[in-house]
This record gives C-alpha cells, sequence and structure tokens, in this order.
C-alpha cells in the first residue's frame, strides 16, 4: 500500500474525531426578525412553547442560560410573570440520527498508471506492459465513510404582553455528530445571542469557540 493511500485511509477518521473532539469549535446557522426596542430595564418571562416543558427541571437550566444572556444585555427578570413587559418562549430538540457518507480519492491526477492509460513516461505515452510515472489515474478507486449525524435547533421569540405584538423571533440550527442536548443547548443559545437582536431578515453563520481546556 503506498504512503499517499494510506494517509487517505486516515484522513477519514482523523475527521471524525475532530467533529466530536471537546476543543473544536461549534457552528450554528441563525436567522433572526426582530423589532426589538433598546433595552431599558423592561422586564422578562420565559416560558416553553411545548407546555409539557414547562416546570421541568431541564427546561429551566435552558432558561437559565437565556435569562443570564438577557440580564446582562439590560433586561430584567421578572418575578412576577403577570408584570412582565416581555414573554420570551423557547423550543428546542434533535431530530433522529441519519448517516451521511463522504468520499476521498481517485480522479486524475499526478501518480502511477498502467502502461499506456497510467501517465506520460519518458517524453512519450507507455505502451501496454509496464507502470509508469506520471499524470494519469491516481492509483486507486475513491475511499467511502460514513457516520452518523443529528440535525438540533433552538427556537426563541419574544412578545410584548401588553398587546402580543411580536418583537422576536430567532431560529438556531447545527449538525453534530452527537444528541447530547445538555451540550448542544448551551452552544444554540450562545449562538442566538450573539450580536443580538441581530439584522432582520438575516441568516448568518455563528462559531462558538471551544470552552477552556479541561471544560470540555
Amino acid at each position: 500500500m503506498s504512503f499517499t493511500r494510506k494517509i487517505t485511509l486516515l484522513a477519514a477518521p482523523v475527521a471524525l474525531l475532530a467533529l466530536s473532539a471537546c476543543a473544536t469549535p461549534f457552528r450554528a446557522d441563525v436567522a433572526r426578525f426582530q423589532t426589538m426596542p433598546a433595552p431599558q430595564g423592561q422586564s422578562f418571562v420565559i416560558q416553553a412553547q411545548d407546555a409539557q416543558m414547562q416546570g421541568g427541571i431541564e427546561f429551566s437550566q435552558y432558561a437559565g442560560y437565556v435569562s443570564q444572556k438577557l440580564s446582562a444585555l439590560g433586561y430584567t427578570r421578572a418575578d412576577d410573570p403577570r408584570s412582565a413587559t416581555l414573554l420570551v418562549r423557547l423550543d428546542y430538540g434533535v431530530g433522529n440520527a441519519r448517516e451521511k457518507v463522504e468520499t476521498w480519492g481517485g480522479g486524475w491526477g499526478p501518480g502511477w498508471g498502467w502502461g499506456g492509460w497510467g501517465g506520460w513516461h519518458r517524453g512519450y505515452w507507455g505502451g501496454w506492459g509496464g507502470w509508469g510515472p506520471g499524470w494519469g489515474w491516481g492509483g486507486w478507486g475513491p475511499e467511502v465513510s460514513s457516520y452518523t449525524i443529528y440535525d438540533s435547533f433552538l427556537d426563541m421569540t419574544i412578545s410584548r404582553t401588553a398587546d402580543n405584538q411580536r418583537l422576536f423571533e430567532g431560529h438556531a440550527k447545527t449538525t453534530s455528530t452527537g444528541d447530547d442536548l445538555t451540550k448542544l443547548v448551551p452552544n444554540l443559545v450562545e449562538a442566538m445571542f450573539t450580536n443580538f437582536p441581530g439584522r432582520s431578515g438575516e441568516t448568518v453563520k455563528v462559531t462558538v469557540p471551544p470552552p477552556p481546556k479541561g471544560r470540555g
């Protein structure tokens, strides 16, 4: 087996390890539509879009991340939902597993070939019967690898409680090799609030840096 072929075979598993490694940046597509007023201490309350999630420990943890982001921007968490200026609704989830197939190698390029088809040899196309270096078929077929991926999302809306006027609609989504919501949702929240509230009607690609070493 040639050295180049060995490198090709090793590339796929190395790439897959990189996808799931703790130090790999998190990437998401974020779409936002908004007419948000400037923060002036408006109060907010966070509720689950799915009523079955409301009051759950898991939802409360994710709502806490959103609450921290809004508070840092200058909004105030309401002690009593009936007195809140803004109603924030959250929805999140991860889809079923699906397989992704990738192909490496193959094609025309410098390499070893057989006779007249393999490459240019000493100023002429070699005849059948010998191997020669040159420009031709790379010497091996494509390498195919498959792995499991998941699509996950975070949806967030903000409405004015006085008249139920919608002020913000956001959708963040990503594809990953894992389906652990305890890792996905915090990163999706971080992506949602990157340059919040964003330019209305624009979809951006957001990269969230990996956590400090030792916290992955």
